[in-house]
């Protein structure tokens, strides 16, 4: 680790928080407090994003070790950028606070972060603790962000990785759509020349925030599915800027995104008309047909399947029986 950073903390984590229950916030700080970073190495940012009660009260034993800023609800990337604005740390990692770290596997992470100088570790999340018990023994080798992202299904979730903070340069959350995260973590990934996969589970995750996707009302729907259609438009127009190795990775991000937007639609609407006028204008963009890729058995029988009025007819027959979200149009 280059000595003149000796005196910034090793990693960062952002926290964000809005009406949460206190002790679901008390565990995901305290899972941070038990790894083996020293108070100097460990900078903890909680972005608290207009909750209806401050939780700063219900702290107080942590007021030695963490930096607390209240904000106006402005949603959770803005609240990612305040804590972005904060940090020191030569490592960021963004923590949900009713989420926690898993100490075990997540010291391994921590692990590559001291000794291999990584510009981004990845990992996985579980929604079992006590399936995520054992680690094995692996020996990672870094790969550029290009090369996962071209052969791999990218992970959408920004708390699935730890990354240096001077990667980002510019680089921050829109303000404007509820798939943030979708938007934000292929452009960072991508400026990865020092990428760690590790296949473990690292930070427990308790489910998608906000209103549950089976539960949402038509409004709710639409936004969703509209701003999915905004980042896939966005980031389609990024790769057409980008050298041809990053296009095409980001072209497949962009593919595998359109077939879960689509499928999204047949699910959440079960309407052929719907699901034809997106078509109609995902074919005016040349987002559609998809790409006729193999990048994994799920996404090849789809785009297949997509391509004939026979096929689409089956898919929304079939798609919304393994889903519990009934919104029709």
């Amino acid at each position: 680790m280059d000595t003149r950073n000796k005196h910034l903390p090793l990693v960062s984590f952002v926290v964000t928080y809005h009406n949460e229950e206190i002790s679901l916030l008390r565990k995901c700080l305290d899972s941070i407090a038990s790894l083996s970073l020293s108070k100097e190495e460990r900078e903890i940012i909680v972005v608290d994003d207009g909750a209806d009660i401050s939780p700063v009260n219900e702290l107080d034993d942590y007021a030695d070790e963490l930096i607390y800023v209240r904000q106006p609800n402005r949603g959770l990337g803005m609240a990612r950028n305040m804590g972005i604005s904060i940090a020191t740390g030569i490592f960021l990692q963004f923590v949900n606070s009713d989420d926690y770290l898993l100490a075990k596997a997540y010291e391994k992470c921590l692990d590559i972060v001291r000794f291999k100088d990584p510009d981004i570790v990845m990992f996985n999340f579980s929604h079992n603790e006590s399936k995520a018990k054992d680690i094995d023994a692996f020996n990672p080798q870094p790969i550029t962000g290009t090369e996962y992202m071209r052969n791999n299904s990218l992970r959408g979730k920004a708390c699935a990785y730890v990354f240096k903070r001077d990667i980002l340069h510019n680089l921050r959350f829109p303000n404007d759509i509820v798939n943030e995260d979708e938007e934000f973590t292929p452009q960072l990934v991508l400026r990865s020349e020092r990428l760690y996969n590790l296949d473990i589970p690292a930070y427990f995750h308790r489910g998608q925030g906000g209103v549950p996707k089976h539960k949402e009302d038509k409004r709710q729907s639409l936004k969703r599915l509209d701003d999915t259609l905004t980042v896939i438009r966005r980031l389609n127009r990024r790769a057409d800027t980008l050298p041809y190795e990053e296009r095409q990775a980001m072209n497949r991000k962009v593919a595998q995104l359109t077939m879960d937007y689509l499928s999204d639609i047949i699910v959440s609407t079960r309407s052929r008309h719907f699901l034809n006028e997106r078509l109609e204008e995902l074919e005016s963009e040349g987002l559609f047909p998809l790409p006729d890729k193999s990048y994994t058995k799920k996404y090849i029988l789809f785009s297949r399947m997509m391509k004939s009025s026979t096929g689409r007819g089956i898919l929304l027959l079939t798609l919304p029986m393994f889903s519990k979200r009934t919104n029709n149009y």
